[in-house]
């Protein structure tokens, strides 16, 4: 058999990358004119807000509008659907008309970040599971709404090596990397329409009322809502209270014709004397108190009557803070964060957490923010402001 003429291999050899290059080529006007096809894991988790539904809506908007094929997976009720397997594909219809609807279309549920490595029950392996679901779906990515815990979780997940995007819900907005989370704004409305409503009756009876704010490590959810209804103490657990200024605050209006006082008080808020304790100590002390008081609103409503004989009302907005529409501020800024996720996704970045810093959109790595409490400063300008017009933060 007489051997190939090399001149025409040559030429089949030169044929052949010829066409290779231009499949590669194809492939790459491809990915970035948006036809490949993308698919999407979602999940919320963590307590609800007003704007999950919006986030996602604007998610979901930028990838079908620069995307020629997509698949949305929700995880049903958070981390729970993704550790067994509890998801829907979603269509275009589920995510029409959600915005201005609150709670979340998929579901929620509370997943511990301390317990994750923890086997369940049955003693299944909760990273492995999500993993396995993850890429049994042949998801692209998984994007993830959530405070705090949820967050660390999902840099969990990163360190696995799964792609991830992070959209930051929390009415707290207690998370760092971030000016804001979805869901702050729309609370702020709520605790200050409510605090807002007391002050009518306050006045009528000239009585002291205390209306507790969701918040139990940070206070910025309480700052804003009680400088926005005027109330005239302020507390949160970044400020221990001394209870004797507390009371001098009060006696201080009524000496000035004042017959009624309002106090935001964070539902974290903490005595001196309870801050200098040791947290070992500091749990039991809290776990007595609640023995015999529904919360620290209502141990501090009877000291402040004990010290002053004045008579003091407790109001809990409670869950009420997180219900309802999202105002318009956050609808606003929920579309541009989903939309900004949406545009990771499509340039293949992964890994971040989208964010609003100096009031622009931005990507701040998972591994920088996640673990990170966002409290609020003693010293920051807004609590120094507020103590310059009279109120009393207790300290």
């Amino acid at each position: 058999m007489r051997g190939q003429n090399p001149v025409h291999q040559m030429n089949k050899m030169q044929t052949f990358c010829s066409f290779a290059i231009i499949f590669v080529g194809f492939l790459f006007i491809c990915k970035k004119k948006g036809y490949a096809m993308k698919r999407i894991g979602l999940l919320t988790s963590g307590g609800d807000c007003q704007a999950l539904n919006a986030t996602m809506r604007g998610v979901v908007k930028g990838l079908t509008n620069n995307l020629k094929e997509v698949e949305i997976y929700g995880f049903i009720e958070g981390y729970k659907g993704m550790i067994y397997g509890n998801y829907r594909l979603l269509t275009s219809e589920d995510f029409s008309g959600i915005l201005t609807r609150g709670g979340t279309i998929i579901g929620s549920s509370r997943q511990p970040f301390k317990l994750m490595r923890v086997p369940d029950e049955n003693g299944l392996d909760k990273v492995e599971a999500m993993k396995q679901n993850y890429y049994k779906l042949r998801l692209d990515c998984v994007v993830i709404l959530g405070g705090n815990g949820t967050q660390k979780t999902a840099n969990l997940l990163r360190e696995e090596g799964l792609n991830v995007i992070h959209l930051p819900k929390t009415i707290d907005n207690d998370i760092w990397g971030t000016d804001l989370t979805f869901g702050y704004q729309s609370a702020i409305d709520i605790a200050t329409t409510a605090i807002d409503q007391i002050h009518t009756t306050a006045s009528s009876h000239g009585r002291v009322f205390i209306v507790e704010v969701m918040g139990h490590k940070v206070g910025w959810l309480t700052l804003s809502a009680g400088l926005a209804s005027g109330a005239d103490v302020i507390l949160l657990p970044e400020i221990p209270y001394d209870l004797d200024k507390v009371c001098a605050a009060i006696e201080k209006r009524h000496s000035r014709g004042k017959k009624f006082t309002i106090l935001a008080v964070a539902e974290g808020a903490i005595s001196k004397e309870m801050a200098e304790l040791k947290k070992k100590d500091r749990k039991k002390a809290m776990e007595k108190m609640l023995e015999k008081y529904p919360s620290v609103s209502y141990k501090l409503a009877a000291d402040i009557t004990e010290r002053t004989g004045s008579e003091v009302r407790v109001t809990v907005p409670g869950h009420v803070q997180r219900g309802g529409s999202p105002d318009p501020f956050d609808r606003v800024l929920s579309t541009k964060l989903g939309a900004y996720a949406a545009q990771l996704i499509v340039n293949d970045e992964y890994g971040y957490m989208v964010a609003t810093v100096n009031n622009q959109i931005v990507k701040v790595p998972l591994e920088e923010s996640a673990g990170q409490l966002k409290g609020v400063d003693p010293n920051d300008q807004t609590v120094q402001l507020a103590k310059y017009i009279g109120i009393s933060f207790g300290d």
